[in-house]
């Protein structure tokens, strides 16, 4: 992909073009959707490897794990555990603070774009959704993205009032990453029928909508660390929202130089990686520090 040359877009570019980018000297590299997968891979793989040949490195899931034996716990899944059970083992309090801390630095929604082997399968979803309405042969539906904040107050009430963690039996994020550890189960056709929503019916339906654990992450980042900058060089062609995952945060603004500090971004890089001026960067607030 080569965004100096054209008006670059994501979803008007080859899939796999996407992967790689052309700099100013006309030098191909690859490009932050790449590193993002291959970031998934590999940590869905150690988790794999871990449980196959006891490896030790990173055991469990990504609702509950541990890194070379230091707990690592989905806030979500403790904040039910808590309502569900009313009370919070210690090694769950460690994890938990664990989690936290490390997205702290490194943007709450990060998880999503960088972690969440779902976000795959959503990129897959969107493109093929796109493809279908370009065609006319489905009509895109959208909501209020604010509906996610209902839905996540829902199952956190479902957790309290069933003394059960309701919400893990349907949940995506936490059915693929046990199948890719212990293999395939029937829960795999919830994430199917949750796939074939995206395809046909709302573009990233569950990341945009519904999904508590990124909602979760989005209350971590608004004061977290890492955040994208739009520089002076901006020249409102608006190219970023247009591939936005949560297009609301890059909105049009009339300062120059302005920080993304909206917590929904999910600091994925799309918006960097389609910018023919380069005014998109990741920064961060450690810098003032220095």
């Amino acid at each position: 992909m080569n965004k100096y040359k054209a008006y670059a877009s994501i979803d008007k570019t080859r899939f796999f073009d996407t992967f790689i980018t052309t700099n100013k000297n006309g030098k191909k590299r690859l490009g932050i959707r790449f590193y993002r997968w291959f970031s998934i891979f590999c940590i869905n793989f150690l988790f794999f490897l871990s449980y196959r040949i006891d490896l030790q490195a990173l055991e469990g899931t990504l609702s509950g794990s541990r890194f070379f034996g230091f707990h690592l716990i989905d806030p979500f899944i403790s904040m039910q555990m808590f309502l569900a059970h009313h009370n919070l083992h210690v090694n769950l309090i460690i994890g938990t603070v664990t989690i936290l801390a490390f997205y702290l630095i490194m943007g709450g929604r990060a998880f999503c774009s960088w972690v969440c082997p779902y976000n795959i399968l959503g990129e897959i979803s969107e493109r093929l959704h796109k493809i279908l309405v370009e065609k006319k042969i489905i009509r895109s539906y959208k909501f209020n993205h604010k509906i996610k904040y209902v839905f996540w107050v829902f199952f956190l009430f479902l957790a309290f009032f069933a003394g059960y963690l309701v919400f893990e039996i349907i949940n995506p994020v936490g059915i693929l990453s046990r199948a890719i550890v212990y293999g395939w189960s029937f829960a795999l056709l919830i994430v199917t029928v949750l796939f074939l929503v995206e395809v046909f019916f709302a573009q990233r339906f569950w990341c945009r909508y519904i999904c508590p654990i990124g909602t979760t992450y989005s209350f971590l980042g608004w004061i977290s660390v890492m955040k994208i900058k739009r520089t002076n060089e901006c020249d409102r062609c608006n190219a970023c929202s247009k591939v936005c995952l949560v297009p609301h945060v890059l909105k049009k603004q009339d300062k120059k130089e302005i920080t993304i500090i909206s917590g929904e971004c999910t600091l994925c890089g799309r918006c960097i990686e389609v910018c023919h001026k380069d005014a998109l960067i990741f920064d961060t607030k450690l810098k003032k520090l220095i």
